[in-house]
């Protein structure tokens, strides 16, 4: 995780551990935070929105077997977080910032579809500039060229 260093947006990078797929996703300030302290074991004295999510389901005897970010349409990804229990399993819907933010308090795996990564490849063809001034046509075309190698310049 990162912050893009000129809009101080935080942003989530995905790779994949078979081949150099990956996947960029812009997620909140409040999400980041709570992702960054996972990332580096920070804890509270009281627990955060998260903290309390893993609580309740390590109370209910269940456990988070991993999340899958599943689908990418119209710019916004989707994703589910997958529990598994004595005697069921189950999914529910989540954003995917939430569902990283949980993921690394369970300990649980991430997954990220191959359509994902085929999608966020074809995105750049199918964007559309919605401001068109010289500083907009500068931010597309700084989005554009962002590599994953940009982000190791830029920690949380």
């Amino acid at each position: 995780m990162i912050m893009d260093p000129k809009s101080n947006i935080p942003i989530i990078y995905l790779k994949s551990i078979d081949d150099d797929q990956g996947v960029f996703i812009w997620i909140g300030i409040l999400e980041a935070a709570s992702i960054a302290s996972a990332l580096q074991n920070v804890t509270f004295d009281r627990p955060m929105t998260h903290d309390l999510f893993k609580n309740l389901v390590e109370s209910l005897k269940m456990t988070v077997s991993n999340i899958e970010i599943y689908d990418l349409k119209e710019n916004t990804y989707y994703a589910k977080i997958n529990f598994l229990s004595e005697e069921s399993s189950f999914s529910i819907d989540a954003r995917p910032s939430d569902a990283i933010a949980i993921a690394l308090r369970s300990g649980a795996l991430i997954y990220v579809d191959d359509k994902v990564f085929e999608k966020f490849k074809h995105m750049n063809g199918d964007t559309e500039i919605f401001d068109t001034s010289e500083e907009g046509k500068k931010w597309a075309e700084y989005l554009k060229n962002l590599k994953p190698e940009d982000f190791s310049k830029y920690k949380v």
